[in-house]
């Protein structure tokens, strides 16, 4: 359970219980809290709304791999590639996508 500050001037009646249910969730690890590194959602889509240009780096570039996919080396030109096919799960992906690991256009590639 994650509570929006934002929004508890307009329940003063529950303020207490909502507070009280988010520190209970992150101190048991559940839901949004079980993540390792849980991003706060409104991070999150202000990420995913902002236009990425793909510069890769040079390791990449001396690598040959698809900048498309900062986080691991996919090579240039490979076969269509699929989720199953690969191991890698929720990882950063970059426009055109060749592979189209990010079917949602979060910039998120196979998260499920």
């Amino acid at each position: 359970m994650k509570v929006y500050r934002q929004y508890l001037k307009g329940c003063p009646e529950s303020k207490d219980s909502l507070l009280q249910g988010e520190n209970t969730a992150k101190q048991q690890r559940l839901a949004f809290w079980s993540q390792a590194n849980p991003v706060m959602p409104w991070d999150f889509r202000h990420r995913a709304t902002q236009k990425t240009t793909s510069v890769p780096t040079q390791e990449q570039q001396q690598n040959n791999c698809d900048p498309a996919y900062p986080d691991f080396c996919i090579p240039k030109n490979s076969p269509d590639l699929d989720c199953r096919d690969i191991s890698q799960r929720r990882f950063k992906v970059l426009p055109p996508d060749p592979h189209g690991f990010d079917r949602d256009g979060d910039g998120i590639g196979c998260e499920k």
